[in-house]
């Protein structure tokens, strides 16, 4: 599969020395008010769970998992649909009073954050912070407030640590750029 990239943006160590910083961040903000009831990841499935998996393991904190499924890409799309779909949730019975983390792979037009965001307020948490691991540097992306950002990256597709094309490519350990052909034999198998 790494034949199938052009290039390769962000490899695995330096995805690795981010993803510690985030965390000792976290720890530094949250760590003592979070000593008693923890903190409450959200992961948005299915794109974050390389980096959620890996993030956790930098929080010496109680930790919970609640499970989010949204989606705004659908198939060989290589931009968002802007149509946030919230497919499904596994949450803690009650969010009251909690400190919540949403984690999300990238931050591109901001809708998924922002839907997942209002979703979890509704319910009442101590606080709502919000993570990804990659920012766009795009308009609808730099505004969408986001407290921790792994790397902010040119308005390029990309594939690797979780995030898929297709529903491929999410194994890879860095996070590259495929081939403009991979993408169009993508699309025309899909037609």
């Amino acid at each position: 599969m790494d034949q199938d990239l052009e290039r390769i943006l962000i490899d695995r160590t330096a995805i690795a020395g981010r993803i510690a910083e985030i965390g000792r961040d976290i720890v530094s903000d949250l760590g003592e008010d979070c000593e008693s009831d923890g903190i409450v990841l959200v992961p948005i499935m299915t794109g974050s769970i390389t980096f959620i998996a890996d993030l956790m393991r930098q929080l010496p904190l109680r930790v919970r998992i609640g499970l989010i499924t949204a989606s705004s890409y659908r198939g060989t799309a290589v931009e968002s649909s802007g149509e946030v779909l919230l497919e499904g949730e596994h949450l803690p019975e009650s969010l009251e009073g909690r400190h919540v983390l949403i984690v999300d792979d990238i931050l591109d037009s901001g809708g998924t954050i922002r839907r997942v965001r209002e979703e979890i307020e509704s319910r009442k948490p101590k606080s709502v912070r919000t993570c990804v691991l990659l920012r766009k540097k795009i308009e609808s992306a730099m505004e969408t407030p986001c407290d921790y950002v792994g790397f902010d990256i040119e308005n390029e597709f990309v594939v690797g640590y979780g995030l898929d094309f297709d529903d491929y490519y999410r194994n890879l350990p860095d996070i590259g750029v495929l081939k403009p052909e991979i993408i169009e034999m993508h699309q025309s198998i899909a037609e």
